[in-house]
């Protein structure tokens, strides 16, 4: 036998050897699948979380935007939309809010109500029931 052929039979060899098996691709998915089952329910509470704090935000942003029109017109808005277009204000100097009034993250409006000198603005939270517990103020 000469050297090239003891050279090509081990490089057969090789490559014969190189390949998964069906146990440990099976090992592999299995491994995967507990990974994500551990980490789909812990991400899943972040991503509540996280719309939560983006409503507080929104609730921030569209507050200052009230004080703003408070401050300009001498009294609280009648509604969110009075911070967008300009109804019979004498000194509006909107639009106080640029892109429009927002949605909470969740895709529902947000509660404004005034009652003479304070208002009170909500989000109905992931249930979109005002009144509940998960509301975010």
């Amino acid at each position: 036998m000469s050297k090239f052929d003891d050279l090509n039979a081990k490089r057969v060899a090789r490559q014969a050897e190189a390949g998964f098996t069906l146990i440990e691709i099976l090992l592999v998915v299995v491994i995967i699948g507990i990974l994500a089952a551990v980490a789909v329910p812990k991400l899943s509470g972040r991503v509540r979380q996280a719309k939560q704090n983006a409503a507080a935000s929104s609730i921030g942003s569209i507050g200052l935007a009230i004080n703003m029109y408070e401050v300009d017109n001498g009294k609280y808005p009648d509604s969110l939309q009075n911070l967008v277009t300009k109804g019979s204000e004498d000194n509006w100097n909107g639009p106080y809010l640029e892109k429009g009034v927002p949605k909470d993250p969740w895709g529902h409006d947000f509660q404004y109500s005034k009652n003479g000198n304070q208002y009170t603005l909500s989000s109905a939270g992931p249930d979109g029931s005002f009144g509940t517990e998960d509301d975010v103020k």
